[in-house]
């Protein structure tokens, strides 16, 4: 499966869109494949999602098949350390 990227489609958060905006801008940006699973809209996605990161976590949440690697902030702070592949587990 590879690469998750856990989101939620309903939020009225312009920073929560934002955070999920640039995971996938940066995925996209070096070709590293990735599925992206609303929890909005699948309630088994979100059992997923809370069983890899914890019952208190909050999308954006990512995953690389079922090892959890991290949220927003950690995968921010691999990106601008440049340890990206490390922290998604590649």
């Amino acid at each position: 499966m590879g690469v998750i990227v856990y989101v939620s489609s309903v939020s009225s958060s312009t920073e929560l869109k934002k955070h999920q905006q640039k995971i996938t801008m940066v995925l996209d940006g070096k070709k590293i494949p990735y599925e992206v699973k609303d929890i909005a809209s699948s309630e088994e996605a979100k059992t997923e999602m809370k069983h890899l990161a914890g019952v208190d976590a909050h999308p954006p949440q990512i995953a690389n098949d079922n090892v959890y690697c991290g949220d927003f902030f950690g995968f921010d702070e691999a990106v601008e350390s440049e340890e990206l592949t490390q922290f998604l587990k590649l």
